[in-house]
């Protein structure tokens, strides 16, 4: 009996290691610095993919400037590139030079070597929220500019850099039939509740979300006959102004935790079995050329 139990133990390590063993898919997916030579597609979820084909947005363009250039997270899919391109285009209008552009995918998307657990198939940007005044930054200055907070009382309100600008521009980005959602801090989305004065609809695609006070974060749909990419559920319903209240309300005074809650089990690293087949294919292409 014991040796039977000892075997079966055996056993199940035996199949499992390799599991176990497997490189981290961050770490191979962050390893590789160019972008692959196939048709371009999202594959997978924007958590739990990877993308073929992805662009390099310009580090500089007339209304725009990728930021951090030394991470290599300026790649994204044709469709996001566009967009980013196109967003930049109203910061004149709002009285900016251009936008500053975080963050946006690797260049064979995946899962990041740091930070987000998101940003994997080539559809998110982040833009940060800094009033731009030059579109001529030296790569040495883009590494060490420090982007700029909007909140205040931890993001239950904005504080006083928050402008005008930073409405309009966040809602243009909401107006755009490409994008799904954008994430903001509570505050800037209440705020921009009272402000609108106009219809609110576009405010449904602004979601609030923890940190995001430097930046935001801009995810587009999948394109249309991307069938291995996987989009988001909708937003609810409505405009999301009252949720965004129950946010701040919450900050600004916390409920009682809840005795019975169990605590959150830890995050497992992404291995490349947790990802679609095809990103196996992706990260053994060709590089483009």
């Amino acid at each position: 009996m014991i040796r039977t139990f000892l075997f079966a133990i055996f056993m199940g390590v035996a199949i499992a290691a390799p599991v176990w063993a497997e490189p981290l898919a961050k770490t191979q997916f962050g390893a590789v610095d160019v972008g692959s030579d196939q048709r371009a597609a999202p594959i997978g979820s924007y958590a739990k993919g990877c993308a073929a084909g992805l662009v390099q947005l310009p580090e500089t363009g007339p209304t725009w400037q990728a930021m951090r250039l030394s991470r290599n997270r300026n790649w994204a899919m044709p469709d996001t590139v566009d967009f980013v391109q196109d967003l930049s285009r109203v910061a004149p209008r709002i009285g900016w030079a251009g936008i500053y552009v975080g963050d946006m995918s690797q260049p064979r998307g995946g899962p990041m070597l740091t930070g987000h657990r998101s940003h994997q198939t080539g559809l998110d940007a982040d833009i940060w929220l800094y009033p731009t005044t030059r579109m001529d930054l030296s790569s040495r200055t883009r590494e060490d500019i420090s982007a700029i907070s909007m909140r205040r009382a931890n993001g239950a309100y904005v504080n006083d850099r928050w402008t005008r600008a930073h409405h309009e521009l966040v809602k243009a980005a909401a107006l755009d039939g490409r994008v799904a959602r954008i994430f903001i801090f509570p505050g800037a989305k209440v705020q921009m509740c009272k402000d609108e004065t106009g219809s609110k609809a576009w405010l449904r695609k602004v979601r609030p979300w923890w940190g995001h006070h430097y930046h935001m974060h801009v995810r587009l749909k999948c394109p249309r006959g991307a069938r291995a990419c996987v989009d988001q559920a909708p937003p609810s319903p409505g405009n999301g102004c009252a949720d965004a209240e129950k946010w701040v309300q919450d900050i600004v005074s916390p409920p009682p935790p809840n005795p019975n809650a169990k605590p959150a089990p830890p995050r497992r690293e992404l291995v490349m079995a947790d990802l679609p087949d095809r990103c196996a294919q992706v990260l053994a292409a060709p590089a483009r050329p």
